[in-house]
């Protein structure tokens, strides 16, 4: 159970809601977990919402409304943390992401969003959109690059990225786009900001073949595990779930290159696309 926090209600919706549903759960003399039994959701899950890790929904802020005898005070208040410039599916995870001390996460197929360069992320988002106007893509680019600001402060998580080799290869808007998107990676690993391995292809068989994962921990705050299909995601605070995902990782770095390998390979088809560009 997450410790407690005192959270500056000014600095967000979130933390505010945040540090009201913590003062109203302790005025009614309940535990989180005795609260989370009464909306049918774990402990854990209301302690994510007090420490902002988690956004409100409006059905839950109805139950806690109800639950904790306070009109309809969180009713009112959850719109304004709910906006989000992100799809609904996602949003929830990036705001999680931002709160986070440590992201360790397998990208099978795209190298993922906080390592793309904006033509790398404009390209993806054309694929998935390809009727979408330029105005819609560049708002998406935008979004994208600023989640990536995560990284350009040194004291901000901790980032363990396995990418399959199938994501270095997949040529996703050309080759310049590659080589850029490449030699990107490769300078956020010389910085030591990010920690990066490749699954190769020789690693055959693997624990999380059947998709991608992201494993968020947090300071205050029980793990967050984040799965995502096509147009869809969701978050998931089962401890279970939470540490068979956490051992699945394990298993990904145990078959993946060693850091040093992995950003030798890299190097080096950043190369073989900087060599094609020019012939």
């Amino acid at each position: 159970m997450p410790g407690s926090r005192d959270l500056d209600p000014s600095s967000s919706p979130r933390a505010l809601l945040g540090a009201e549903l913590r003062h109203a759960r302790e005025k009614a003399g309940l535990s989180q977990e005795e609260l989370g039994q009464r909306l049918f959701v774990s402990g854990s899950f209301i302690g994510q919402l007090e420490a902002g890790t988690r956004r409100m929904q409006r059905e839950y802020a109805r139950l806690l409304d109800e639950a904790l005898g306070t009109e309809d005070f969180f009713q009112r208040h959850c719109g304004a943390a709910a906006k989000s410039r992100y799809p609904e599916h996602f949003a929830e995870a990036v705001e999680a992401e931002a709160e986070a001390t440590e992201i360790r996460q397998y990208a099978p197929l795209l190298i993922s969003g906080l390592l793309q360069t904006p033509a790398y992320a404009r390209a993806v988002f054309r694929a998935y959109r390809p009727t979408a106007p330029a105005e819609v893509i560049e708002e998406l680019v935008a979004a994208r690059m600023d989640r990536t600001a995560l990284l350009d402060d040194p004291t901000g998580p901790l980032l363990w990225t396995v990418l399959d080799e199938a994501a270095l290869r997949r040529q996703t808007g050309g080759r310049e786009v590659m080589a850029e998107a490449l030699r990107h990676v490769v300078g956020l690993i010389r910085r030591n900001r990010v920690i990066v391995q490749v699954l190769p292809f020789g690693a055959g068989a693997h624990a999380s073949m059947e998709g991608s994962m992201k494993l968020m921990d947090f300071e205050d705050a029980p793990p967050l595990l984040y799965f995502e299909g096509v147009g869809t995601g969701r978050l998931e605070d089962d401890p279970t779930t939470v540490r068979y995902q956490r051992r699945t990782f394990q298993l990904l770095t145990a078959c993946a290159l060693s850091p040093a390998d992995s950003l030798a390979l890299i190097e080096d088809i950043a190369q073989d696309y900087g060599h094609e560009e020019h012939h």
